[in-house]
């Protein structure tokens, strides 16, 4: 095992809080939207995940990288361990960086692969402190910063970051009797994987495709970045899609995407919801389900069209966690049922999917 010197380095919120840290990562100055996830495990699953994208990314979860990261094994053209192709965040706090790792599918080091991607890093954070703060004050913007590299805080949210990182073309993947159409708004691995142990095949088209001349069972709309207004394309696809009447299903950013082609409106969260342990109930039942989720933005319950009902609820704070058409065929979630790492109390919504497109 090398350990390698650690420099120091600044995290810098915008209104002015410092935090002195180690670098553990790729040495360079970097600036974004300062945000926490509470998940116990699964960080190389959260580095790769899209919906990271432009976000400086705290783990409260105190010792970090002692599990390594798994290899970035390629079958059916995704990758088998991860939920993109490379790391998305900006930049990664924590409080305790294990320089040992000890894992049977262990590749490298986090400190590496942080490296190889150049993402920086710091451990040594009081990530406790950082997280009441962003909780009280809300998700704030910030800065990473080395000695001699300043760079200026800027918000990505003004960004189309949906744009940044959808798919360029259309890829064919895995065989089936049925085809997915799948809007590419930053998808996660496992969704194509689940629809792949569904014997699904999956179309997935890049965000601002025109749908009206493909040809499918079934639209789904994946996760993604940033605020859902800057995807005006992919907005005004689907209100064409839903008039085809073929079964249309969303996740996160897509269900929010969805919800404004209805007419309804989204909102930013405080401090949005990013963990593994958010508990929703069925609209109408007493069924709860622990779910995970990673979102900075909420669809406004209260101007879903007639024709729309909310379907799940956030039993934390009462937001909304999907909805469903009263024709049946349209619906959304705001939480991840195919969630890697997480629980999978709510897989059942893809088969409810699956068997929606073969009738």
């Amino acid at each position: 095992m090398t350990i390698r010197k650690q420099n120091q380095a600044k995290l810098i919120l915008e209104d002015g809080t410092l935090f002195v840290g180690n670098s553990f990562g790729y040495e360079k100055s970097v600036a974004g939207e300062v945000v926490f996830n509470t998940g116990m495990v699964g960080y190389p699953e959260s580095l790769t995940d899209p919906s990271y994208t432009g976000q400086i990314l705290t783990l409260t979860y105190p010792l970090i990288g002692n599990y390594g990261v798994p290899s970035n094994n390629i079958i059916n053209n995704i990758s088998q361990n991860f939920e993109s192709e490379k790391i998305r965040i900006s930049g990664l706090i924590v409080a305790d960086y294990s320089h040992e790792h000890s894992h049977w599918n262990a590749e490298q080091s986090l400190s590496d692969w942080l490296i190889e991607h150049r993402v920086p890093a710091l451990s040594g954070i009081d990530t406790r402190t950082l997280t009441q703060k962003l909780r009280e004050e809300g998700t704030m913007l910030g800065k990473i910063v080395f000695d001699n590299d300043d760079v200026e805080i800027a918000d990505p949210n003004q960004r189309n970051l949906v744009a940044e990182v959808s798919t360029r073309e259309p890829q064919l993947l895995g065989k089936g009797k049925h085809r997915v159409v799948l809007v590419d708004c930053g998808c996660k691995h496992n969704i194509i994987r689940s629809f792949f142990k569904r014997k699904i095949e999956v179309l997935r088209v890049p965000w601002n495709t025109n749908l009206d001349s493909l040809e499918y069972d079934g639209l789904f709309i994946s996760n993604g970045p940033g605020d859902p207004k800057m995807c005006e394309e992919t907005i005004k696809q689907l209100r064409k899609a839903i008039k085809r009447d073929k079964p249309i299903f969303g996740i996160c950013l897509g269900h929010q995407l969805l919800a404004l082609a209805t007419g309804a409106n989204t909102y930013k969260l405080k401090y949005g919801h990013r963990s593994q342990n958010q508990p929703v109930r069925e609209v109408g039942t007493n069924k709860c389900f622990v779910t995970s989720q990673n979102h900075g933005f909420a669809v406004d319950e209260k101007t879903l069209p007639k024709d729309w009902k909310p379907l799940f609820t956030n039993l934390n704070d009462g937001t909304n966690e999907g909805m469903l058409h009263r024709s049946g065929k349209f619906f959304s979630v705001q939480f991840h049922p195919e969630a890697t790492p997480g629980p999978v109390d709510t897989e059942f919504l893809f088969d409810k999917f699956v068997t929606m497109l073969k009738r």
